[in-house]
């Protein structure tokens, strides 16, 4: 073959494959067949495998980090916009915010990426809560956006997400997550590109159908940038490429980007149809602000299903088992409240007074407003009378449960000796003892984040507080 022919030929391959993928975080195990569309493939075992946009097979190990992977599956076309730069600046001059914004996503990212990848949708897609409400579960925006999606309240029940007294599914991570993307695959149909998909979920399809008519008739272009959108829509997109920036190239903006383990966070588990809360997340050994991190919708005490549904909540997978030994040896009440039906008129101190509660703890477990008096009747939480209540678990009990698998020969004050139990993360383990990653890592020499059972871990008593106590409290607001 002449020369020349080989030098354009290597061009068009190329430009053909130059996504920016990462050739660490890939393995190529496959290549479509040009001319018949055939596929030969040999994937490599106990790893996960998707294909990006050029057809070709990618293989994930678990001991990869999720960074990497995210980075593989990049199909967006960049956006070349001075907003980007202004957002970029932005996060880089706060570093901690996103510190605390990559920890608050360590539980739930993995499950995104699995979604997004499993519709084949651009990975980018799985960063899109970073801009939304930096991960924040708890997210409420002034105009009444919730969850992590920030999902309207028209807007979540047009794709399946209840919202009533008892729960709030915008704030589901799993429902709100699965509506979110069947969204953003309509919109995309809609209009053709990401980037006025991007926009219509900012914005709405309507006011970009809009602006679209309006450019038309105008002669001018369609395309998103050229397009008359509000500020913050105008901002939308640019703001997602400074974030997809940051996560590709973290040094250059001075960003310590902490390492997420490629592996799932959390486990869907079968409750009972009524529960306490606080007894869920000690049956499952965890911190409670663990428990509501993962639980967000609940708006009360009781967690309850309805209807024959079945009642799932989301546990830390090393928690999981944990909680169903737990609760078959539990046999005590499962909650502690009952309903009232107050009366309109009935002072909030007087019904306090008769169960036994302050009143600011009726107005809070009820979402009552300060007033001394109901304007209407209405239904209540009050706690349930001892005898029937669900009386405060033996929190010694379902810790030893929990920690059985471990090494318990340790000094409290410098040095703990951790034994990995079977699914067990480094991320988990770092959040136990209030540690980093890094931290673990560094002591005991690992190189990656994939860990053995059986696995002896040296964990340094720092007397710090976990990141992620601290990340899943607080909201800031990032500037159009």
């Amino acid at each position: 073959m002449p020369i020349k022919l080989l030098l354009e030929s290597a061009i068009v391959l190329c430009i053909f494959f130059s996504a920016p993928i990462s050739a660490e975080s890939i393995h190529r195990t496959d290549i479509a067949d040009a001319s018949n569309g055939t596929e030969s493939s040999i994937p490599a075992s106990a790893e996960d495998i998707s294909r990006n946009a050029a057809g070709i097979v990618l293989t994930y190990s678990e001991e990869e980090d999720l960074w990497q992977r995210i980075r593989a599956g990049y199909e967006i076309e960049d956006v070349q916009s001075p907003l980007t730069a202004k957002h970029e600046n932005w996060y880089a001059s706060r570093p901690d915010y996103v510190q605390r914004m990559v920890a608050r996503s360590e539980r739930y990212l993995h499950y995104i990426v699995e979604e997004v990848e499993r519709r084949n949708m651009p990975s980018e897609i799985a960063l899109l809560p970073m801009i939304e409400s930096a991960f924040n579960p708890q997210a409420v925006s002034s105009s009444r956006a919730a969850g992590i999606w920030q999902f309207m309240p028209a807007t979540g029940k047009h794709f399946g997400l209840q919202q009533d007294w008892w729960t709030d599914h915008r704030k589901n991570v799993t429902a709100a997550t699965d509506a979110a993307l069947d969204y953003l695959e309509k919109l995309h149909g809609m209009f053709g590109s990401w980037d006025l998909a991007l926009a219509a979920y900012n914005a709405g399809e309507g006011t970009v159908s809009r602006a679209m008519e309006k450019n038309r008739k105008q002669g001018l272009p369609v395309d998103y940038q050229s397009l008359p959108l509000p500020d913050e829509t105008r901002n939308y997109v640019p703001k997602l490429q400074a974030i997809k920036n940051i996560v590709t190239y973290p040094e250059r903006y001075g960003i310590d980007l902490e390492s997420i383990p490629n592996q799932p966070y959390f486990a869907k588990v079968t409750a009972p149809e009524q529960i306490d809360a606080e007894l869920a997340a000690e049956l499952a050994g965890i911190p409670f602000d663990e428990f509501a991190a993962l639980n967000p919708e609940y708006n009360r005490p009781v967690l309850t299903a309805k209807g024959d549904s079945v009642h799932e909540i989301l546990l830390p997978v090393e928690a999981a088992e944990v909680f169903q030994t737990n609760l078959a040896e539990y046999d005590q009440p499962l909650v502690s409240w009952k309903t009232y039906q107050a009366k309109r008129g009935e002072k909030l101190d007087a019904i306090a007074r008769k169960f036994g509660i302050t009143t600011a703890e009726l107005r809070q477990v009820n979402s009552l407003p300060a007033v001394k008096s109901l304007k209407d009747s209405r239904t209540v939480l009050v706690p349930a009378p001892s005898g029937n209540a669900a009386p405060i678990a033996d929190k010694n009990k379902f810790e030893i449960i929990a920690v059985a698998h471990q090494d318990k020969e340790l000094n409290t004050k410098q040095v703990i000796r951790h034994t990995v139990a079977a699914s067990e993360t480094l991320y988990a383990i770092a959040l136990r003892y209030g540690v980093t990653i890094k931290e673990i890592m560094a002591v005991n020499k690992l190189r990656n984040s994939a860990l053995k059972i059986g696995q002896v871990l040296l964990i340094k008593r720092s007397g710090k507080k976990a990141i992620q106590k601290q990340a899943g409290k607080d909201i800031e607001t990032i500037p159009v």
